[in-house]
């Protein structure tokens, strides 16, 4: 005769569900339509009259996806899991409703640790065969990467969070005591911590390198041109680079890199890194992004960041614990090069060639100053809102050009209602995403009126009795 199963554990998390009502702003009426709960059963949950239920924890993490942990139980992690993978349009064919997930979390949690640890294998299979397509399609010979392409990738491996480092330099942001970090608190550190003077370089602005060390005399110059924000960035970027060495040393030596000059690209991009968690301390800066709904220009004015500085570090949030929203985040030249690129969502970059010309980034370079939104989908059925703004670096000077691109980030539709620029999109409508792929070789659209190229795994018909806007169709 088999033992009974074991009685399920009644959850009560009053204080927590409060403390989530209330960080969120929202009265008990208002909190309670938002659950599809009655005010009074709402209370009652608030003051442990009555335990969590799997259809409210469900109902919360629904809500609330990014806050909700049902008071830290193993099988809220389960279930967040769980719904993250049958997300993907993979299942679309799948019904499961909240309740059923609750009880597969809680009562198989090692079945679902399982099936989560399988479709992320399955995922970075799919990832690889991409990058294997794509290098093929464009004749990229012998698979080797380059030093800067070895750095993107660990980037994108390390889930562009680098934990140790993050950590080092928001203790370090503590120790500074401000926000924003002021010009004259940095310099008065690397003098006071290191002996380093800071200069202006050069007679005229716009001439020679941005930035130049000379560690024998203790010296940093600085351009003269450049804009504040930036001249900010470098002299946090040269705190963390002597405060923080050791620390940046250990991550470094940790990567398998293939040359010396993968090793020195990573070294400053881990510093790079080290500077944005500095000038932006991870527990504060997420905070203050979930409060103001990720409004990039009021994230810049509070910590004293450039617009590109605060949409990269919201790419970063990927603390294990406290998470921020899963964003995609890049740069993209004139030309349409990638030049930054990151994405914590399902939404992946092509690695070789431009971006689909759908896409709204590429409208942006060309309209400086203004911020354009699209809703899009891509060819596997997931919807995301971006926000992408074109910029311009000043030179200083006539004769040196300006850099001019835009930046772009962007989230999975779940999670719109934390993104203000997703505010007025009309995100139910079935017509209304704009039909985006990854690249033009890897896109299986058949009646893409941009498309640049036919995909690379498909076979053409031309038929010279009958023109369209691409002279073949798709066999």
């Amino acid at each position: 005769m088999s033992s009974p199963a074991p009685p399920r554990r009644r959850l009560f998390a009053g204080p927590q569900l409060r403390a989530l009502r209330r960080r969120h702003a929202l009265g008990q009426a208002a909190m309670a339509q938002r659950l599809r709960l009655s005010v009074s059963y709402l209370s009652q949950l608030e003051n442990d009259d009555r335990p969590i239920t799997p259809a409210v924890s469900e109902a919360l993490a629904t809500a609330f996806p990014l806050d909700w942990d049902a008071g830290g139980i193993d099988a809220a992690t389960s279930l967040a899991g769980l719904r993250e993978v049958l997300a993907d349009p993979l299942f679309a064919n799948l019904s499961a409703e909240g309740s059923s997930l609750s009880r597969a979390a809680e009562q198989q949690p090692a079945l679902v640790e399982r099936l989560v640890r399988l479709h992320g294998a399955y995922r970075r299979s799919e990832e690889q065969r991409l990058i294997a397509d794509e290098a093929m399609a464009d004749g990229v010979a012998g698979g080797g990467r380059l030093p800067w392409e070895e750095v993107r990738d660990w980037f994108h491996d390390a889930g562009n969070y680098i934990d140790p480092i993050d950590r080092a330099a928001e203790a370090l942001a503590a120790d500074l005591d401000a926000e924003p970090i002021p010009d004259g608190l940095l310099t008065h550190w690397l003098k006071a911590t290191h002996d380093i003077d800071v200069v202006a370089s050069g007679s005229e602005a716009g001439q020679g390198p941005l930035r130049r060390f000379d560690p024998a005399r203790g010296l940093l110059a600085l351009d003269r041109a450049m804009p504040p924000q930036t001249r900010r960035f470098f002299l946090a970027y040269q705190l963390v680079l002597l405060s923080l060495a050791d620390v940046i040393a250990e991550v470094g030596n940790g990567a398998e890199t293939r040359s010396e000059e993968t090793r020195r690209l990573l070294s400053i991009g881990l510093a790079n890194y080290a500077a944005g968690a500095l000038l932006m301390p991870y527990a504060r800066f997420r905070e203050s992004a979930r409060t103001c709904r990720h409004d990039i220009d009021r994230l810049c004015q509070r910590f004293g960041v450039s617009f590109e500085q605060a949409c990269h570090r919201l790419s970063t949030l990927q603390r294990p614990g406290a998470r921020g929203i899963p964003f995609f985040f890049c740069r993209v030249d004139m030309a349409g090069n990638i030049t930054k690129r990151h994405s914590a969502t399902r939404l992946r970059f092509a690695r070789f060639g431009g971006a689909c010309p759908l896409w709204i980034v590429h409208e942006a370079v060309a309209i400086p100053d203004r911020i354009l939104v699209q809703l899009a989908e891509t060819p596997d059925g997931v919807r995301y809102v971006s926000m992408a703004k074109g910029l311009v670096k000043p030179s200083g000077s006539y004769t040196r050009m300006a850099r001019r691109y835009a930046v772009a980030l962007g989230c999975e539709v779940e999670h719109a209602r934390d993104f203000i620029y997703a505010d007025g999109l009309d995100l139910a409508s079935a017509g209304a995403p704009t039909p985006i792929g990854i690249s033009c070789r890897l896109c299986p659209r058949p009646d893409c009126d941009q498309r640049a190229f036919p995909p690379a795994d498909r076979a053409i018909v031309v038929d010279q009795d009958v023109r369209d806007v691409v002279p073949y169709r798709l066999r």
